[in-house]
């Protein structure tokens, strides 16, 4: 089975219900093929194919399995890139530039001190705090600007300084973004916005 993700200081990355939500996908790819997905993972390093597409093909006409399977179990056997089994490689990877990431760990601070039961997640894309569910993203500003940008599932009213979110992949519960330009604007009002998500997720 693929590894729950770890952080640095051995806190799972995940949150129950995702964590959850992986064993059942591997417990259902087990019951209904008689395979565990390490043994899927072997057959598909098996695949004389390298292009994603005629993985996926060859998966298929060799083994009959359906799409979603198919997705899951090529995810783990050729990863592109950091999983969430390596958080740290994650972080480096989307915090490029050193002001970001400095506005990230003065967030990522607050949460711990704050909220010393929120999973703190990172992704390829963003880094997610959760609760039950996520109730805070945060990622990267534009390139160059040395920015972060957090979302929170707040109305833009509660705050001067949140605007409305854009559309985000990452965020279909966001309502809010609050865009952070240095790590000394994670403040009194950021802990208080950061509150009023945490009570919503």
């Amino acid at each position: 089975m693929a590894r729950i993700a770890k952080s640095v200081k051995g806190a799972s990355t995940l949150t129950e219900r995702q964590q959850k939500w992986f064993a059942s996908v591997a417990a259902n790819l087990e019951r209904d093929t008689g395979k565990s997905l390490d043994e899927w993972v072997r057959l598909a390093k098996q695949c004389p194919e390298t292009a994603p597409k005629k993985r996926v093909v060859w998966m298929r006409e060799k083994h009959g399995l359906g799409v979603n399977r198919i997705a899951h179990i090529l995810s783990v056997a050729f990863p592109e890139g950091p999983s969430w089994d390596d958080p740290d490689a994650l972080l480096d990877q989307l915090w490029k530039e050193q002001e970001g990431r400095a506005i990230y760990e003065a967030v990522a601070k607050l949460v711990r001190k704050e909220f010393p039961d929120a999973v703190i997640g990172p992704r390829k894309t963003f880094v997610s705090f959760s609760r039950r569910i996520q109730f805070a993203g945060i990622l990267p500003g534009p390139k160059g600007s040395g920015s972060a940008e957090l979302g929170l599932p707040l109305p833009v009213a509660t705050s001067k300084r949140l605007s409305p979110m854009k559309k985000r992949p990452w965020a279909e519960k966001h309502t809010a973004i609050l865009v952070l330009n240095s790590p000394k604007e994670v403040d009194a009002e950021v802990k208080r916005l950061m509150k009023l998500a945490w009570e919503k997720g």
